[in-house]
């Protein structure tokens, strides 16, 4: 047991050379391919596997974020720019039907209205102890005296608003006089009147300016490969001129078919309570020419019955849903502008569809035009009267007011009416809305003639006009007469259309600046608020003594445009006050995205923004219309 236990604790003798073996060793992989060819197979499969792997996985992430094989950016492009024509489209239809259903909405309210009041019997049955007719009287002065004043907050009401919502405001103040006329009396229907007087001029000022810049964004979708387009500069003079031509043109085909809508009340509601003329003419003696004030001698009482107050609310219901329909197209919906952004294209299509009267500006450029400081836009106004361009247009401006109102009150009643009897005046009327609406056509010429001629081809139809009115004087409740008075309201309204669609084409033209235009507008609009304020004053003149003073208003006018024309013609320095540049407050997001800003000098770069007064000499090949040379030549 000793001998065992020792000899199990003792060492292993040491090696020899006879008893060292080599450790084992793993085949090789040769070997072990050529005994086994399968594990080539899934070695190369495994080599393989990891490799498509990482490729699929790009592949992917390229199908995720890449560009699509099928996309064609330049398409794209083409439909995107497309789609912002069309909503330029879209806007131009949307505020010539918004602004042809308030002004329809307000004329053929006021016209009924005044028509009941006038009636002796429904006044003392309905209304005996309120002063109806004293209330009519403080209504039209109201709506007549107050846009006097609208020269000193026109501008400001725009530029604090911007444009697109100063139409709302105005449209929903045309809404409020049609619901003031529910609850008929002196705290209902006067505040009311007053208020349309103060919207009437920014209501037109705005329509306007939306109108010509509408314009000149459709320039800029059309031309949008264009350098000046991408950089947002100011486009070469008059290229915006054919599109001016066509949106406004547009605009009153739409608007004149308002004194159209203005006749359905009368037409389809209050005709059927009318006397006939030989009762309402019983006691008139002398009609056009030879009359004096308003129809002397008309029957105080035109109505065989009197209609029921529920048959009123219905009317009056139907004309406030027009007007909020009207409301409706002007507000839904503000549309951005911006450039080209593949990635936000099929957004902005998606938002587009569903607006019906998109903002005329960028958000920066509302907040550079109001960024000049309220005290300049305050006096800008009364600086642009020293252009000479401005001043010889005056005249016009004042007849285009003085006729518009002259067919609707002067022409159809001491005439028409006068003739044919109260019944005929829808019709009448109508005949002229008719008229003026498709001659509206008739400014497309020019896109191909001289600026001149519509506005003197409408000067010349009104000139005759006037000379035969003077002239004639029809005889009362003879119907024979018929076919010469809607004769004369057919040509009267071809010359109304090209006088109005003239001017706001050639306002257009001479000032395509975005910084001036709500001013120049607000000047037009104004003065023939003025104009329509003086034609107030004048209803108890003669017959003869109202053509005279229009005659005499329309020479002057066309004098005096002449005259204008030949100063453009021969470029003779006319003064522009400077646009001061926009001071603006270091907070807000308007300096997030610095290539977004739209921020210009009011007048081009550096030395022009520092000059007072721009002299039209030095630039008068960028001022200037491209045709301008040769206008008169």
């Amino acid at each position: 047991m000793g001998a065992g236990f020792g000899g199990a604790n003792r060492a292993p003798p040491p090696p020899t050379s006879d008893t060292i073996q080599a450790p084992p060793t793993a085949p090789r992989p040769e070997a072990a391919m050529e005994k086994d060819p399968s594990c080539y197979q899934d070695a190369t499969k495994t080599v393989a596997g990891n490799g498509l792997g990482a490729e699929g996985t790009e592949a992917q992430l390229d199908d995720f974020v890449g560009a699509h094989p099928e996309y064609n950016e330049e398409e794209e492009e083409q439909k995107y720019f497309r789609r912002k024509r069309l909503g330029v489209v879209k806007n131009v239809l949307a505020a010539s039907l918004a602004g042809t259903l308030t002004y329809g909405v307000y004329l053929g309210l006021l016209q009924m209205q005044l028509i009941l009041h006038y009636d002796e019997t429904y006044r003392e049955v309905k209304y005996s102890n309120i002063q109806l007719e004293d209330i009519d009287r403080k209504v039209l002065m109201g709506i007549n005296v107050t846009p006097v004043a609208a020269l000193l907050y026109t501008p400001v009401l725009i530029r604090f608003f911007g444009t697109k919502w100063a139409m709302f405001l105005a449209v929903g103040i045309y809404a409020l006089f049609v619901s003031s006329n529910y609850w008929e009396r002196y705290y209902t229907l006067v505040p009311s009147a007053v208020a349309i007087g103060v919207a009437i001029v920014p209501l037109w000022a705005s329509m306007g300016n939306y109108i010509t810049r509408m314009a000149q964004k459709y320039y800029e979708y059309v031309n949008y490969k264009e350098e000046h387009v991408q950089e947002q500069q100011r486009a070469p003079r008059g290229a915006c001129n054919t599109y001016v031509i066509i949106f406004q043109t547009i605009f009153y085909a739409c608007f004149h078919l308002s004194f159209v809508c203005a006749q359905m009340p009368m037409l389809f509601f209050l005709n059927n309570y009318l006397y006939q003329l030989n009762h309402t003419l019983f006691g008139v003696k002398h009609c056009g020419t030879l009359s004096h004030g308003t129809l002397a001698g008309f029957n105080k009482t035109v109505l065989q019955s009197l209609p029921r107050s529920v048959n009123l609310i219905i009317v009056e219901s139907a004309l406030m849903a027009a007007a909020f329909l009207a409301m409706l197209m002007v507000s839904a919906g503000a549309g951005r502008g911006g450039g080209w952004d593949p990635g936000s294209a099929s957004r902005v299509a998606a938002r587009q569809v569903l607006v019906l009267c998109g903002s005329a500006y960028r958000p920066t450029e509302e907040i550079d035009l109001r960024s000049i400081g309220w005290g300049n836009i305050f006096q800008l106004p009364f600086k642009h009267m020293r252009d000479y361009r401005l001043r010889h247009l005056f005249p016009l401006f004042i007849y285009s007011g003085f006729e518009v109102l002259f067919v609707c009150t002067g022409f159809s009643l001491n005439y028409g009416v006068c003739a044919l009897g109260l019944e005929k005046l829808a019709y009448l009327l109508m005949a002229y809305g008719f008229s003026a609406s498709a001659c509206s056509s008739l400014a497309l010429c020019m896109l191909r003639l001289r600026r001149q001629i519509p506005l003197l081809a409408g000067a010349l139809v009104h000139a005759a006009l006037l000379v035969t009115l003077f002239c004639w004087a029809p005889e009362p409740r003879h119907l024979v007469q018929a076919p010469l008075l809607y004769t004369i309201a057919v040509l009267w309204g071809m010359g109304s259309t090209l006088n109005k669609t003239g001017i706001s084409i050639l306002l257009g033209m001479l000032y395509e600046d975005k910084e001036r235009q709500d001013f120049v507008f607000t000047i037009y609009h104004w003065w023939q608020a003025l104009a329509i304020f003086t034609v107030y004053l004048w209803s108890g003149l003669p017959m003869k003594a109202k053509l005279s003073i229009m005659l005499l208003t329309l020479a002057v006018a066309v004098g005096a445009y002449l005259w204008m024309e030949h100063k453009l013609a021969q470029h003779v320095v006319y003064r522009l006050p400077r646009i001061p540049r926009p001071r603006h407050k270091m907070h807000g997001y308007r300096y997030l995205e610095e290539d977004d800003s739209d921020e210009t000098g009011s007048e081009g770069d550096g030395g022009k923004d520092d000059d007072d007064e721009r002299q039209a000499e030095a630039t008068s090949r960028d001022e200037l219309p491209k045709d301008d040379g040769d206008q008169l030549g």
